[in-house]
């Protein structure tokens, strides 16, 4: 019986790596670009991948996709300098 319940825990756990990390595939609050725009490519600071780059549409950041040797998640694209990237946000015009 304890055999039993020991490989039905490891069976349990291996077949939870074959999920997809939810960083991965994105999710509805993300826009792809075919290609990062030219001066956003200029500004941004080295050591960062630019070849999946997302803005987030809940605050209009640009975040690209860094894989680490746990998990592949996506991280806010920064500056030089170390601040983030965002997208210039039209603001609503006051009535």
């Amino acid at each position: 019986m304890k055999k039993l319940v020991l490989f039905s825990g490891a069976a349990v756990a291996l077949l939870s790596a074959c999920v997809s990390p939810e960083g991965v595939s994105g999710n509805s609050n993300t826009r792809s670009f075919a290609e990062v725009p030219e001066n956003v490519r200029a500004i941004a600071g080295p050591g960062q991948d630019l070849s999946d780059v997302r803005i987030n549409n809940a605050d209009g950041c640009f975040v690209y996709r860094h894989q680490g040797p746990v998990e592949t998640t996506y991280l806010p694209l920064r500056n030089r300098k170390g601040q983030p990237i965002c997208a210039k946000r039209d603001e609503p015009a006051e009535a």
